[in-house]
């Protein structure tokens, strides 16, 4: 009885892996929030990192988050890099592209907890008396988070923090 259910449960794991690998192999979670403000007072919010701590929801997961900026202040080539508690991990981003008031994309490298390779945008765009920025991440999925996404919605986790600062870059352009 008790190698039938060893063998059920290897058989149940065996099954369970290979699912994983039929998961695709890139992932991309996108929000949007109109903002009452004009693009060119959303957009130095966006493409100065040294102004992200307004906004951007990581910041405050941990008071003593040691942060390094090099590069250009702002634009293209500018670059933040990150080491903290468990909740926000250690990374790198650099901007990649910038046109004034309407797009950015910032490569995005995760070191810890888990390495990550992706990309993040921004496009800004009028809507009557507001704009509408939309938040989009993307990248590969490699098999450990094929794995990991059976069991929890990679949307759902990082959409939850993509409408958080929405909402707080809402708060800070409005106000300014």
């Amino acid at each position: 009885m008790w190698m039938t259910i060893a063998l059920v449960v290897l058989l149940l794991i065996a099954a369970v892996l290979l699912f994983a690998t039929t998961r695709p192999d890139s992932f991309r979670v996108e929000r949007s929030l109109a903002i009452k403000a004009p693009p060119d007072r959303i957009f130095p919010l966006l493409d100065d990192f040294h102004r992200w701590p307004e906004w951007s929801p990581w910041e405050k997961l941990d008071p003593a988050l040691v942060r390094t900026h090099s590069g250009p202040a702002r634009g293209v080539g500018a670059v933040y890099e990150w080491r903290g508690n468990a909740k926000v991990g250690q990374g790198r981003m650099e901007i990649m592209q910038s046109t004034p008031a309407a797009a950015l994309a910032i490569k995005l490298d995760f070191i810890k907890p888990f390495e990550g390779h992706n990309i993040a945008e921004f496009t800004l765009k009028p809507q009557d008396d507001a704009t509408l920025v939309h938040w989009a991440m993307h990248g590969p999925t490699p098999y450990v988070s094929k794995l990991m996404g059976l069991f929890m919605s990679m949307d759902t986790l990082i959409g939850r923090d993509f409408e958080a600062g929405l909402a707080n870059l809402k708060a800070a352009a409005e106000k300014a």
